[in-house]
């Protein structure tokens, strides 16, 4: 099981400091659950510091596809790994849709984070509308498809993918624990198809779009569901730290 906090635009310094520390404390040992801690670029450093000697790994919420150049406001692969990066968050629905990143940006992020040895948590999922019309599995296909072609994975902990449909996020609704069971095991044909078997089996597959201290056990119980993406109340350490248990 993995458990991913994705801090977004929030926090400043200080309080990226004391969210973290407090997660620790509330957290204390998360067993067999892996916690990866999201905050924003200027608080890596000071987050990894926190967490030096804590079982909590350190991941980004974005990366560039190239190592290094002239692409003001950017943030490399070489960087993140100098803070002490594990994970790296690569096509999230809002970087889809705000600043039109594509199926085949994506796909060279996630190379270049392979080359790394950063993991990417790759983000899929549909829209309201999408699954109104019937295209979520369509949708969901193209964008693993785009992401991961020609990709090579020598190993199932290297890739995360993460299904948050886009309904879900931030706004208080969430799947059905039946409905994210079914696009779960869904992605894992399409792995299957991609990848390989082996590789499709183990590869770990999160559900994102507002878990929260009430909901996680029922949507973690289901056989295809490995953990979750957790935004909103990845700021409250209480909340967050009750989300873990349940991954346990």
């Amino acid at each position: 099981m993995i458990v991913a906090g994705n801090w977004k635009m929030n926090t400043d310094l200080v309080t990226a400091r004391t969210l973290a520390r407090d997660i620790v404390d509330a957290i204390a040992d998360p067993g067999r659950v892996t916690v990866v801690l999201c905050p924003p670029f200027i608080s890596l450093h000071a987050v990894s510091e926190v967490i030096r000697n804590a079982p909590v790994d350190l991941g980004a919420q974005n990366v560039h596809h190239e190592e290094s150049g002239a692409f003001t406001g950017e943030i490399s692969a070489p960087m993140l790994r100098s803070v002490g990066c594990r994970y790296v968050i690569i096509g999230h629905s809002e970087r889809r849709q705000y600043f039109q990143e594509s199926d085949e940006l994506i796909h060279r992020k996630i190379q270049t984070a392979l080359s790394y040895e950063l993991r990417p948590i790759l983000c899929v999922g549909e829209t309201l509308d999408e699954r109104k019309a019937g295209r979520e599995e369509e949708v969901v296909r193209r964008q693993l498809s785009g992401a991961l072609q020609d990709v090579v994975i020598r190993d199932p902990d290297h890739l995360v993918i993460a299904y948050e449909p886009v309904w879900a996020i931030g706004t208080g609704e969430t799947a059905t624990p039946e409905q994210a069971q079914a696009m779960h095991a869904f992605i894992r044909k399409c792995l299957d198809d991609i990848l390989d078997a082996s590789l499709a089996r183990a590869t770990k597959i999160l559900y994102g779009g507002s878990v929260k201290p009430d909901n996680a056990s029922e949507l973690f119980e289901n056989e295809d569901v490995d953990g979750g993406l957790i935004g909103g109340a990845s700021l409250k350490a209480a909340d967050f730290a009750t989300i873990v248990r349940a991954a346990q």
